[in-house]
């Protein structure tokens, strides 16, 4: 006898494995608001791939946001900002690489006409999934860094390509360790 409760646990299975199965190989993007600089990463929810931040519960509704989020092809590489370095399933921004993310502040505050998108890499050991997820780790707490120095957390957008564009391709740990960094992109205003 199938009862109405045993048919709202089969729809939610089918429906739950559905919002799994999502497509792994899509960026992640993520709109910068970033929380008080405390070098801890905010919760994320993950939806099909990509993963997006979870606003704080408010009492009352907040209004739209009035600009909608920059696509990451109109950003471009420019050589006075430098990529930083992860040691291997980490995201925590190493001494040497704070200095690097000191100098990309500075310029960062004197050029404020310029918005910054900071993507995420991993190496690619380590499924679609993880590597997405730690990839936008890594972008969130480069983010963290920059806010704590100053610079406006509403300039700042992250994107996690996960494994999806290694700057080498051997399969050795030199390679691997050119993989795992947050690169900086800009654009005007």
């Amino acid at each position: 006898m199938v009862t109405r409760g045993s048919k709202l646990i089969v729809m939610s299975l089918v429906l739950g494995t559905a919002l799994i199965v999502g497509c792994a190989k899509r960026p992640a993007t993520t709109a910068a608001s970033a929380p008080a600089p405390t070098g801890t990463a905010a919760t994320t929810g993950s939806t099909g791939g990509a993963t997006q931040v979870t606003p704080p519960a408010t009492a009352a509704p907040q209004a739209p946001a009035t600009t909608a989020r920059p696509s990451p092809k109109e950003f471009t590489a420019i050589p006075e900002l430098k990529p930083i370095y992860f040691d291997f399933d980490k995201y925590d921004i190493r001494p040497g690489d704070a200095k690097v993310l000191d100098t990309n502040a500075q310029w960062l505050k004197s050029n404020a006409e310029q918005l910054v998108l900071i993507e995420g890499h991993c190496d690619e050991r380590g499924t679609n999934e993880y590597n997405l997820a730690l990839g936008e780790r890594r972008a969130k707490s480069t983010m963290n860094y920059l806010v704590s120095q100053g610079v406006q957390a509403g300039r700042i957008t992250i994107i996690s390509y996960g494994e999806e564009r290694p700057v080498c391709t051997q399969h050795n740990e030199e390679c691997w360790s050119k993989n795992r960094r947050a690169q900086f992109l800009v654009k005007p205003r």
